[in-house]
């Protein structure tokens, strides 16, 4: 069976349902990229540097870790530097 009859026998690998969140006093707020060190998100808006949490969904599986924002978050830029807490 060749890819092109994978994909239209709907057959094929499974997608994942990823989503990304960054809990900030309560408040979540969607990121679009997570890395090394730092993350994107969506829409941006002006927050000091704290502490915060991400959690990771796929699928059913969920994940949550805490960090710190030690520049905090700024409006102008959708990149939020994080360090994990251990």
């Amino acid at each position: 069976m060749s890819l092109m009859d994978l994909q239209s026998s709907g057959q094929g690998g499974h997608a994942a349902d990823v989503k990304i969140d960054l809990i900030l006093n309560g408040d979540s707020i969607p990121v679009a990229q997570l890395r090394s060190g730092f993350l994107l998100l969506d829409l941006a808006a002006d927050h000091p540097p704290g502490m915060a949490s991400i959690i990771l969904r796929v699928d059913r599986s969920e994940e949550r870790w805490d960090v710190r924002l030690p520049d905090g978050i700024s409006a102008s830029t959708k990149r939020v530097n994080i360090v994990t807490q251990v």
